[in-house]
Formats: structure tokens, sequence, C-alpha cells
């Protein structure tokens, strides 16, 4: 009976003992480690060479424009991304909550770019964007609109970006607002048409609060994904031009060998401005979450 209740207190234990070990050795390490280069002016070819700095690392980080520029490219991408996409999957997902033939294929179609490698989005929309040639540009010209400069012009390069980080997401967010509409009782609608609500009214107390969970959710996960994005970045625009589209992952990136002390450092700033949005969302937005 003694064997069989240590086995029965230590199986929990044992069970997760595998994911955790993942866990510390990708995750937690890392962070430490991170944590540790920040504190050191790092040479990459010569560990002897390598000096602690305490928070000099920091400090100059907070001194310089280029560091600001690229925290604030990075908080008007996120700011836009997340408003733009959650409004449009919101729209597209009370469009395609009926079932239906013609809606599952929508959906289908619609969710196509979330599982296509950002490579190849990216080539396609720098060729739909290329101002001599392209196709967006070819369109505009044909309704008597002027032709944009897209990815070459500091004034509209961040907003190309944007255009297809929304293109690429929107269509999986969309999917899961689907679902959270399809499991809302149908008797709950027929109760509030009994008492003569409006549609407008029905979906403003009825049907933002039943989902409130999954909107939660999409904004808790798109903030951070905006706020950590370089692949769209790095192959579209190389962070230019002038920097009008660097971001802070593709800043650290940019120091990956110059300077591995004060890219950690931005690395501990940077999971330290999403830690606390993190915190704010929960914070601020979880008691307006309505659990069913």
């Amino acid at each position: 009976m003694d064997k069989k209740r240590v086995w029965e207190a230590a199986r929990p234990y044992i069970m997760i003992l595998p994911a955790m070990i993942g866990k510390i050795l990708f995750v937690i390490y890392p962070i430490f480690y991170l944590i540790k280069l920040s504190l050191y002016k790092y040479n990459i070819l010569n560990k002897a060479k390598s000096k602690f700095i305490g928070l000099d690392n920091f400090k100059e980080i907070f001194s310089r424009g280029d560091f600001y520029n690229a925290l604030l490219n990075t908080v008007v991408y996120t700011i836009a991304v997340v408003l733009i996409t959650l409004l449009l999957a919101l729209l597209f997902a009370v469009w395609l909550n009926k079932k239906g033939i013609f809606n599952s294929i929508v959906q289908a179609g619609i969710f196509t770019p979330h599982i296509i490698s950002i490579v190849s989005i990216a080539l396609v929309w720098m060729w739909l964007m290329e101002p001599n040639y392209g196709i967006l540009n070819y369109l505009f010209k044909s309704v008597g609109l002027p032709a944009l400069p897209w990815l070459q012009s500091s004034s509209t390069s961040l907003m190309s970006v944007i255009i297809v980080s929304v293109w690429q997401n929107v269509g999986y967010y969309t999917l899961i607002i689907v679902a959270a509409l399809q499991s809302i009782p149908p008797t709950i609608y027929e109760a509030a048409a009994l008492d003569n609500a409006g549609r407008f009214k029905m979906f403003y107390k009825i049907t933002l609060p039943l989902i409130s969970p999954q909107l939660f959710f999409i904004l808790i996960i798109m903030t951070i994904g905006s706020f950590k994005v370089f692949d769209t970045v790095k192959i579209m625009t190389g962070g230019g031009p002038n920097g009008s589209t660097t971001t802070l992952v593709y800043y650290i990136y940019e120091f990956r060998t110059t300077s591995i002390g004060y890219a950690s450092a931005t690395g501990v700033v940077l999971m330290a401005i999403i830690a606390l949005l993190t915190f704010v969302y929960f914070k601020v937005l979880s008691k307006k979450v309505h659990y069913q």
C-alpha cells in the first residue's frame, strides 16, 4: 500500500517531467541566459574578452534614437494589425456564420493564406506592389487613382507590410470567431426576439459578451505576435527604406553579430514590454470577459 501511495503521489510529476525538461531547456534557461548576456559586453569571437558592464547596455538602449524609432514602428504596426484584423475577422465571421456549402468554401479560401509560407506570401505581394509593373498600381491607374510607391517609400512601406500581415491572418481568426458564434444556443436569440430586441442590440448585448473569451484570446495572441514580427519585414523591406519598417525584433537582429550584449538587452526590454501589455490586458479586460 505504501508503494501504491507513493506511486499515486509521484505519477503526476513523472507524467509531466518530459514536458518540464523541454520547458526548462528551451524556454526558462534561454531567458536567464539572455538576461545574463544583457549585462555583458560580449565578444562572440573571443569569450575571454567579454566583460561584465552591468546596466550599461540598457542605458545605451534608452539613449539611442534608432531604438525609439523601432519601438514606434512596432507600436504602430501592432495597433493597426490588431484592430484591422479583429474588425475584419468579426465582420467576416458574422457573414459566414450560417452553415452551407458556399460558406464552407469561403471559409477554406480565407484560411488558406494562413497555412502558406510567409516567404511565398511576401514574394507574391512584392510583385503585386511593384511600383512600375505591379498589378495594384495598374488597377489604381485604371480607375483614375494615382500610383503608390508601396515598399519603396518611407511614407507607405509600413502600411504595405500591415496590409500583407492582415491579409495573411484574418482568415485564421475568422474561423475562431465563427466557431464561437456557432456555439451560442439559438434559444437565447429566440428569447430576445420575443422581447422585440433589434439585431444590433442582440449583437451588442448577447453576441459580443458570449464570444468575449475568444475575442480576448485573439487580442492577446495577436498583440504578442505583432510585437514579435520579423519575417515579413526581413523579406519585404529589410527594415527600410530609412528605417521606416524596422521593428524591435528586426532591430535586435541587426546587432546579432556586432553587439550581442546590446541585442540581448533589447530582447529583455521587448520581453518586459510584452509581459507588461499582457498584464494590463488581464488586469483591465479580463473582468469584461463573460464565461458561460
